[in-house]
């Protein structure tokens, strides 16, 4: 049985379910309907004839596998030097294709997505977890569409109740927690916590980038989550550590903050023991950036202060001629 529509179209049957067939830059295209209703099926065909004729229509698509769409993340972070590609990968990809390994593009559906949460819930997942895993597939489907590979993605619904992680440490606390770390990580556990550096900046800190004269700190773009170069200025207890470092400073080693000469490698285990002994037990060591953060607004600055605009108020408030002994910087 077959119903043509003249110049643009026809309906089949094959076993009791109804296909459409179409054209599409001279190429035959045909597609089951998925159901056994005439109506529905006339319906689907009129909607892929309307993306052909407005150059929407995307042939293949029921090709596009999930693995299809975590490549193109893959090439995306790659192509735009993203250095939390081992992160996303390690962590969220592995969640996801662990669900959605062995499924087509065209059938996550936003049903689909929300078992996903659930599946991710029973499995005590953090809502900011679940959240992000989300948002990374959510990233996918729009890398696809961008790439002419999918015509659509479904719709993502965020979860609720997400927790903002408020960690902070008092001026106190944090010296007890800085008289239990080792020799070699005290100072650099002091330039985070004074001048809101990331930890992984911080560690690749090397002396060409500290002007002694000039008395900054230069970050360098690799190492900078937006991309982008700045300069923070040495003050207060800021430049004292950077004196510290100096004198201390080996000419076969390049970093500020070393062992025995060799970049100083993760310490995580080291700083959990240290948080307990002194009394701190879950501060995380990107808290410390928080705490630079929260310095400010008790030395003046409003308290919505993060990522480029932390950086500026560093400029601003330690190049303030009345802030070169600033509360701030001395961490009062």
């Amino acid at each position: 049985m077959k119903k043509v529509m003249r110049g643009m179209g026809r309906i089949f049957v094959r076993g009791r379910v109804y296909w459409v067939s179409f054209y599409h830059h001279g190429r035959e295209i045909r597609e089951s309907s998925h159901t056994e209703k005439e109506a529905v099926a006339l319906k689907l065909l009129k909607r892929r004839l309307a993306e052909v004729n407005a150059g929407r229509f995307i042939a293949d698509e029921e090709k596009v596998t999930f693995e299809n769409l975590v490549e193109g993340l893959v090439t995306d972070y790659k192509l735009n030097g993203r250095r939390s590609l081992k992160s996303a990968a390690l962590n969220n990809i592995r969640h996801l294709r662990a669900f959605f390994g062995f499924d087509r593009a065209v059938d996550i559906s936003s049903d689909r997505l929300k078992s996903y949460q659930l599946c991710r819930r029973e499995q005590e997942a953090s809502v900011a977890t679940i959240n992000r895993e989300c948002a990374t597939l959510r990233r996918m489907f729009s890398l696809a569409i961008e790439a002419g590979k999918l015509s659509r993605r479904p719709k993502f619904y965020m979860l609720g109740g997400e927790k903002v992680r408020q960690g902070f440490v008092e001026h106190g606390d944090f010296l007890r927690l800085l008289g239990e770390l080792s020799d070699h990580l005290q100072p650099l556990v002091e330039f985070l916590y004074y001048g809101g550096w990331r930890k992984s900046a911080a560690r690749n800190l090397e002396w060409k980038e500290i002007d002694m004269h000039g008395r900054t700190a230069r970050l360098k773009a690799e190492d900078s989550k937006n991309g982008e170069p700045w300069v923070l200025p040495l003050a207060g207890r800021l430049w004292e550590v950077i004196q510290e470092r100096a004198k201390a400073r080996r000419l076969d080693c390049p970093f500020v903050f070393h062992l025995d000469g060799k970049k100083i490698g993760d310490f995580r285990k080291v700083w959990k023991t240290a948080c307990r002994k002194a009394g701190v037990d879950g501060l995380l060591i990107h808290d410390l950036r928080r705490c630079a953060a929260r310095n400010l607004s008790r030395a003046g600055v409003r308290e919505q202060v993060s990522g480029k605009k932390l950086v500026d108020y560093l400029n601003n408030i330690a190049w303030n001629n009345s802030c070169h002994t600033p509360a701030l910087l001395n961490g009062c």
